[in-house]
């Protein structure tokens, strides 16, 4: 992890609308990426994280702010003198060229002499493991295997950022496992700063350094993968990232301890910034279900009743119904030990893993 305030890219006051919209597609105050991180900026279709992709390319301009990168200001420098280079989802290879011609093209095109051309080009296919089908064409290979040579080519003529929009969409699930594998290897390897930007929650946090949750062309929360899963900042966030149950909960205590109730069961918390109705954030795994004809489980534990079950093959997700609430649980999926519709269960939890949401 790069040490902070190393900033590669820096965003101050930055506005962009796209004619005809109502609302702004991006407005960001202040951001930062530091240099040498693998960056993901997530969010659902439409949320802004392809624009912002787009400012730090120079593919859009900015209505207002400036775009910083490595410190110099370049809200009005072309796209082809920012040093940038992007990976998209289409792969984007020549299909005349060989993967070693296609590797090639960039530095052909900066004119960097023959020899030097091909030593890197070597190394840069050699890191994605393709140097075995360098004479190959685009078609006589898989489309993981074409993603590694569009990997290859963008940074073969080393920039100092590369950016990455969902270049990974277009596979099967298998695939692009293996692929995060090859690009946290790659990002470590090359050393240069990853932006990559995704609506796939298990990508961005499975291989980033932080993440930037984006909705409504604003950043919700900015923090490591963690901090976003365990400590959600607001109920986007929270249903946005994993799963996790929105509870209805009532707050009472003082300004340094609060009691939480849920369901008529009482329980302390952590100061709660306000009495009154609140919102709890608990992940589906932070839940435990136990028979109703067992003893009374530690922790805060509910009565309820099953009333639904989803067989996920690795797991079950259990639907609990607790007085006038729902709630949602992890289950064993072992044979002849599935939970059954109807059937009463304690439902418990330990009080640090709740939440508090902002609304």
């Amino acid at each position: 992890m790069p040490a902070r305030n190393d900033a590669i890219i820096r965003f101050e006051n930055v506005v962009k609308r796209y004619p005809g919209a109502a609302t702004p597609a991006l407005e960001i105050d202040e951001f930062s990426i530091e240099r040498g991180e693998f960056f993901s900026i997530l969010g659902p279709s439409g949320s802004g994280k392809t624009t912002a992709l787009r400012l730090i390319a120079g593919f859009e301009q900015a209505d207002s702010g400036r775009i910083f990168l490595d410190g110099q200001d370049v809200t009005d420098v072309p796209p082809h003198r920012r040093n940038v280079n992007t990976v998209f989802q289409s792969y984007a290879l020549f299909p005349h060229m060989t993967l070693r011609q296609n590797v090639e093209y960039p530095l052909r095109m900066a004119g960097v002499d023959k020899a030097e051309r091909s030593r890197r080009v070597a190394e840069a296919l050699e890191m994605v493991a393709m140097d075995k089908m360098a004479e190959r064409l685009p078609h006589q290979v898989s489309g993981g295997q074409r993603q590694r040579v569009a990997l290859a080519r963008a940074f073969v003529g080393r920039p100092r950022v590369l950016l990455l929009d969902e270049p990974l969409s277009a596979l099967d699930l298998n695939l692009r496992q293996q692929m995060q594998h090859v690009l946290v290897d790659l990002q470590r390897k090359i050393g240069i700063t990853f932006i990559y930007v995704t609506h796939d929650q298990s990508e961005a946090l499975s291989m980033s350094n932080r993440v930037a949750i984006v909705n409504a062309g604003s950043i919700q929360q900015l923090d490591s993968p963690g901090e976003i899963y365990y400590a959600p900042n607001s109920r986007f966030v929270a249903q946005f990232i994993g799963k996790s149950n929105l509870i209805a909960a009532e707050a009472a205590g003082s300004a340094d301890s609060s009691v939480v109730s849920v369901c008529g069961e009482s329980f302390g918390m952590a100061a709660v910034r306000r009495p009154g109705a609140i919102s709890l954030g608990l992940r589906f795994e932070a839940l435990t279900i136990t028979p109703a004809d067992r003893p009374c489980p530690e922790g805060v534990a509910l009565k309820g009743h099953v009333s639904d079950v989803l067989f996920l093959g690795h797991t079950c997700e259990v639907k609990v119904r607790c007085r006038d609430q729902d709630f949602i649980a992890f289950a064993p999926a072992r044979r002849g030990a599935i939970l059954e519709h109807g059937q009463p269960v304690w439902l418990s939890f330990k009080p640090e893993d709740c939440v508090v949401l902002d609304d």
